[in-house]
């Protein structure tokens, strides 16, 4: 028989060399590109719109080609002007460990399939449950995101109320579309989704909680979760944690706190007093794609007692009873939706054993530091003005000269002409939001490879930008 798929070893290990060169390279020169570098989909289609070749072509060429016209145009949301949405920066042993696993093949469903990821996934989130301050009875899956992690939840709050057919959850109008869709996804009717209004410091309003609850139940509604943040996404924000546990406790609700991107802060100890009473929660989601510097795909979640997880996702199935070696012998299919995934837990892993863990906090104290350095920049500025308080790592303003009594239409289109000639002039990418109805310049400055000359001349190019558009 012949192996059709099959290539010698020398030709395996060259393009291997080729590829981690490309990488090497691309590392080294990425602070002289532009942190965006996209194309129209005309054009892509052009190059990329064809039937799938009959004969195989030459392995260079094809790696070459899909650098340049797939893996190029597109964000570098590792570039240290990255500022926009919630950009990744990997370290180097993250990208390794990903190659390690793609070429084990590891299927990281069972035990039987994967003892040595499974135990490893283990240790590694048990190491957030420490730094989140979880007991000894709380436990978790590692899942692709922020998204899979808060449908898991969800499904656990929902199973843990007695899946009530009127199943009702409240967020902020702060919190991420990701809560919304894993509520749609995992049955709660649209009408049922409450968006709850946040003070002026954009968190979550806890009377509005409370009569929005009490309403609900005097309609037959049956609350099941609550979600706060502990990081919004537009401005950083974190909810008054310990007053909404309290809260939940006494209504008997389950409480998921969103700290996709925020909780990774816990690491610090300015960052675990920030986020003091997230150890309450039912659940908590953190991305260590985030904020912990690992290659996507990388997401947490954690519940404080393991086994609601398994109650709701333990399923028995024939042709998988080998998979069961025993009660100390724990399948992590059996906490998540997916039961083929890959092994996630390996690059956090290999990433802290090279580095440590100092300079882990290090580098997410940096992220916090720089915001800040950000915020005095812009509240000193005679151009600029801040829009929210900043937090986490997260700086949102606009151009708003002093005495300028400008209308908000004409601050809007103002702001939208700044941030588009930031796209396409400098080699900073940022990203927007509103707020209050107000149209917001944001800055999130989590990566470990920025330095303050990055934010420093982005801010002087806005600066510059906002003068002529006045």
């Amino acid at each position: 028989m012949t192996d059709h798929l099959a290539m010698p070893p020398e030709l395996m290990r060259d393009l291997a060399t080729h590829v981690t060169d490309i990488l090497i390279n691309r590392s080294t020169d990425l602070p002289g590109d532009r942190a965006w570098d996209g194309e129209f989909k005309q054009e892509l289609a052009a190059w990329l719109a064809e039937d799938p070749p009959e004969s195989g072509r030459p392995p260079r060429e094809v790696i070459d080609r899909a650098i340049r016209q797939v893996l190029t145009p597109a964000m570098r949301l590792d570039h240290p002007r990255a500022f926009g949405f919630v950009p990744s920066a990997p370290t180097w042993p993250g990208v390794l460990a990903e190659f390690l696993v793609s070429g084990f093949n590891i299927n990281a469903a069972s035990w039987l399939t994967a003892s040595g990821p499974s135990q490893l996934e283990a240790v590694v989130t048990d190491w957030f449950r420490q730094w989140l301050g979880y007991p000894a009875t709380a436990g978790g899956i590692l899942t692709s995101g922020g998204s899979a992690s808060a449908l898991n939840a969800f499904v656990a709050a929902r199973e843990a109320a007695g899946n009530p057919e009127r199943a009702t959850v409240y967020m902020s109008d702060q919190s991420h579309s990701a809560q919304v869709r894993a509520a749609r996804i995992t049955g709660v009717r649209a009408d049922c989704v409450r968006i709850l209004p946040t003070g002026a410091d954009f968190r979550l309003d806890t009377e509005a909680l409370s009569s929005a609850v009490a309403s609900d139940r005097a309609a037959g509604c049956v609350p099941v979760a609550v979600c706060a943040d502990a990081g919004s996404t537009s401005t950083g924000a974190i909810d008054r944690l310990s007053e909404i546990a309290d809260y939940c406790a006494i209504e008997g609700i389950w409480l998921h706190v969103d700290a996709a991107y925020g909780g990774s802060a816990a690491v610090t100890e300015p960052g675990a007093s920030l986020l003091r009473g997230i150890e309450r929660a039912d659940s908590i989601a953190v991305d260590p794609h985030k904020w912990f510097f690992q290659p996507y795909e990388a997401g947490c979640l954690l519940v404080k007692n393991v086994r609601t997880l398994e109650h709701a996702f333990s399923f028995h199935h024939d042709v998988l009873q080998d998979s069961i070696w025993g009660s100390n012998h724990p399948n992590q299919a059996d906490r998540g939706l997916q039961l083929s995934r890959r092994d996630r837990a390996l690059k956090i892993w290999m990433s802290v054993q090279i580095f440590g863990m100092a300079a882990f906090r290090a580098a997410v104290a940096q992220g916090i530091e720089l915001a800040e350095r950000a915020a005095r920049h812009i509240a000193d500025s005679r151009l600029l003005e801040l829009l929210a308080p900043v937090s986490l790592g997260i700086t949102c303003f606009r151009v708003n000269p002093e005495g300028g009594a400008k209308t908000e239409e004409a601050l809007h289109r103002i702001n939208r002409n700044v941030l588009a000639r930031v796209f396409w002039e400098e080699r900073a990418f940022m990203s927007s939001t509103l707020l209050r109805g107000r149209f917001a310049l944001r800055l999130c400055v989590i990566n470990h490879t920025t330095t303050w000359d990055d934010i420093r001349e982005t801010l002087e190019a806005i600066e510059r930008f906002g003068e002529e558009a006045l």
